[in-house]
C-alpha cells in the first residue's frame, strides 16, 4: 500500500480548515471592542490573554479594533500558517522590541490555545508530516547495528536518540548523541581495574577522547578490536565539532552515526 503524503496533508488542511476560528470570533473582539463591552471578554479568555489585550487595546483603540476587524478576514485562509509561525517563535529567541509589535492573529491563537489547542495541534502535524518523506530517504542510508555482546540500556537509548535525530534533521544533536553512546558503551566494556583506574585519573569525568586514549593504551588488556580506536576517534571529532565549532550538515551527520554504529560492532564483538 502506498501512503501519499501529499494528501495526508490535503486531508489535515481540509479538516482544519473546518474547524478553523472564522469571522464570528474575530468580529465578535472588534465589535466588543469598539462598543465600549471590553470587559466581557473577561469571562471568556485566560486572564493572562485577557490583560495582553486589554494593554494593546488601551494603547490605540481605533487601530485595535481595525486590526481585529481585518484578521476576521485573514483569519479563516491564514490561521495555519499563522500557528506555524508561532510555533517557530517557540523554538527561538524573541527581543523584547518584538514582542510589542505581535501581530493579532497571535493574540487571537493564544486564547485559542488556553482552551483546545487545535491551532498549535494544526501546526505540529503539518511540520511532522514534511519530515516524513527526508527521514524515510535518510534512513535507507542505514542498516541495522548488528553485535554479539549486549552494552546497557543507557546505550540502547543514546543510539535510539542519535539515530531519530538524523532521521528528524537535527543533525548536530545527531552527532553529539553519537559521542555520549560510544562514551557509555566503552565504560561497560572496560575491565575492572582499568575502569578504576579511569575513574581516578579523571575523577569520574572521562570525555570519550579520555576514554580512547586508554583503550588505545591497553588494547590487549581489553580484548577490544584494533580497529575499533580509530573508527571512534572519528565521532569523537566530530561531536567535538558539534559542540564547539558550529551547527553540522547532513552529510557530517550521516557519516558520524555510521562510524559510530560501526565502532559499536567492533567493540561489542564477543
Amino acid at each position: 500500500m502506498t501512503i501519499d503524503i501529499g494528501r495526508l496533508e490535503s486531508q489535515l488542511l481540509q479538516m482544519s480548515a473546518e474547524g478553523a476560528p472564522g469571522r464570528e470570533f474575530c468580529e465578535s473582539i472588534a465589535e466588543l471592542a469598539r462598543t465600549g463591552r471590553f470587559a466581557q471578554l473577561r469571562d471568556v479568555l485566560p486572564g493572562i490573554v485577557y490583560d495582553e489585550l486589554w494593554a494593546r487595546y488601551q494603547q490605540d483603540n481605533d487601530a485595535f479594533v481595525s486590526d481585529w476587524n481585518m484578521l476576521a478576514h485573514e483569519m479563516q485562509k491564514g490561521f495555519i500558517q499563522h500557528a506555524r509561525q508561532r510555533l517557530t517563535s517557540l523554538t527561538r529567541l524573541v527581543q523584547v522590541d518584538s514582542i510589542a509589535s505581535t501581530p493579532a492573529w497571535q493574540e487571537i491563537q493564544l486564547a485559542l490555545d488556553g482552551q483546545q489547542n487545535d491551532l498549535l495541534r494544526t501546526a505540529f502535524a503539518m511540520e511532522l508530516l514534511e519530515l516524513v518523506e527526508p527521514a524515510v530517504l535518510r534512513a535507507t542510508h542505514l542498516r541495522e547495528c548488528v553485535v554479539s555482546v549486549p552494552s546497557s540500556e543507557e546505550a540502547d537509548r543514546y543510539l535510539d536518540e542519535a539515530t531519530r535525530c538524523y532521521f528528524l534533521g537535527l543533525f548536530t544533536a545527531c552527532a553529539v548523541m553519537c559521542r555520549s553512546v560510544l562514551e557509555e558503551a566503552i565504560k561497560q566494556r572496560l575491565p575492572a581495574s582499568l575502569t578504576r583506574l579511569v575513574q581516578t585519573r579523571y575523577r569520574k569525568t572521562a570525555t570519550l577522547g579520555n576514554l580512547l586514549h586508554e583503550v588505545n593504551n591497553n588494547l590487549q588488556l581489553t580484548g577490544i578490536d584494533a580497529d575499533f580506536p580509530h573508527v571512534a576517534n572519528k565521532v569523537n571529532d566530530v561531536g567535538r565539532k558539534a559542540v564547539h565549532q558550529g551547527l553540522l550538515s547532513e552529510d557530517e551527520a550521516r557519516d558520524c552515526l555510521q562510524n559510530s554504529r560501526k565502532a559499536l560492532e567492533l567493540l561489542l564483538r564477543a
